[in-house]
């Protein structure tokens, strides 16, 4: 691991750089010490930490000394509680889904089989507002991102880029594979909170 600075008011904690389940664990684990020992609030994604903090409250200079000293130890990587079980009803038609399974060496069946069998864990929230970074996706699936993303993805469709699935909780422009969609509503401003998804949590899609 290495911290370096991030700006005037936040620290970057990388850690080994791939998607894996035990690296995910270890950045969530960084950020809520950074946050329990009061620094500030932290962002962890896939394989780093986003640790800010107030500059007049802590010199730069010692919050990258601190955060140097967190990314140094052993933070408690224990296996977290398992989230929430969702469950998300898919109407596998999307656009790229033919090409996916084309590319995969599989059926369209076998495919949305490959896809709706596994469970996924959401790693993070990015991007958007609600979009929840999930995986990982049954090795078999090959899903590129799109040479040139879309200029609108409608909200609902579910999506699949490199090794990982989501669902586009808005419209909004995007580059994953389509391979269906569904009618619940991973993102409602209106709703407490907003997101339905966590970081945590764990989705099943199912086939209608």
């Amino acid at each position: 691991m290495r911290a370096q600075p991030f700006g005037d008011s936040a620290v970057l904690i990388e850690l080994e750089q791939r998607i894996d389940d035990g690296i995910v664990a270890q950045a969530r684990a960084l950020a809520d010490a950074w946050e329990r020992a009061g620094h500030g609030t932290a962002v962890p994604a896939y394989a780093s930490v986003l640790a800010r903090f107030d500059p007049l409250a802590l010199p730069p200079e010692d919050a990258l000394a601190r955060a140097r000293a967190l990314a140094s130890g052993t933070p408690n990587t224990s296996p977290e509680p398992a989230g929430r079980l969702i469950e998300v009803p898919t109407v596998y038609d999307g656009p790229d889904l033919d090409e996916i399974a084309s590319l995969s060496g599989l059926s369209r069946s076998a495919l949305i089989a490959a896809h709706s069998s596994r469970t996924h864990t959401a790693f993070f929230l990015g991007f958007m507002p609600g979009f929840a970074y999930c995986g990982p996706l049954d090795p078999r699936i090959r899903a590129p991102r799109l040479a040139t993303p879309r200029a609108r993805v409608p909200a609902g469709s579910v999506a699949v880029a490199d090794g990982q699935t989501a669902v586009y909780p808005l419209d909004s422009p995007g580059g994953w594979r389509l391979i269906g969609r569904t009618e619940l509503a991973v993102f409602d401003p209106s709703r407490e909170p907003p997101a339905l998804i966590a970081a945590g949590d764990r989705l099943r899609f199912v086939p209608r």
